[in-house]
């Protein structure tokens, strides 16, 4: 389309240089044969399409160098980003090893505090079980009901039977559910 539009516009110049040659009298006037015509046409259009060409060419590598730097700018993003998500991933596995060792120690905790806990419970039933039943029923019915199900656990059971009989009907009846729901 351009080379038409090139042509066109050549055609028209020299039809215009030849209109004002022939108007101007006082200018003289050179006549060219029809393939002297032909061949100043082509020369001229040759001249058009070199300038056409190198401004294309020119337009082109300008359009080529600037999308080059546009890519060259997206990878130094992209490596920005890329270099980001590795030290987000090293940050990310730092501190899930933080907290799978704060985790273990918290569960080290609990592990510890419960076997303290069975530990106290354990000397507990040791001293109970070398009370009367009568006096095992009085500390026993003033302890939290968790404790004094889980004491009563551990008794022997013929001695936690006597331990009931001893404790106050309430207080036995609501310790003996509670036992009866640990059970299950």
């Amino acid at each position: 389309m351009k080379f038409v539009v090139v042509i066109f516009m050549i055609l028209f110049e020299f039809n215009s240089f030849a209109e004002t040659k022939a108007a101007a009298p006082s200018i003289s006037a050179k006549r060219y044969t029809e393939e002297e015509f032909v061949k100043k046409v082509a020369e001229e259009v040759r001249k058009k399409i070199d300038t056409v060409k190198n401004k294309s060419v020119s337009e082109l590598t300008k359009e080529i160098m600037d999308k080059e730097e546009k890519l060259n700018i997206r990878d130094i993003e992209l490596q920005k980003r890329t270099d980001s998500l590795k030290v987000s991933e090293n940050d990310i596995a730092r501190r899930y090893t933080e907290l799978a060792d704060k985790q273990k120690a918290f569960i080290g905790c609990i592990e510890k505090n419960d076997e303290d806990s069975k530990a106290r419970i354990g000397q507990v039933v040791e001293t109970i079980s070398g009370m009367k039943p009568q006096k095992a029923a009085e500390v026993l019915s003033v302890q939290d009901s968790e404790i004094a199900v889980k004491i009563l656990q551990m008794i022997d059971s013929k001695k936690a039977s006597k331990i009931f009989n001893f404790m106050d009907k309430d207080i036995s009846a609501k310790l003996q559910k509670q036992y009866l729901e640990m059970k299950k």
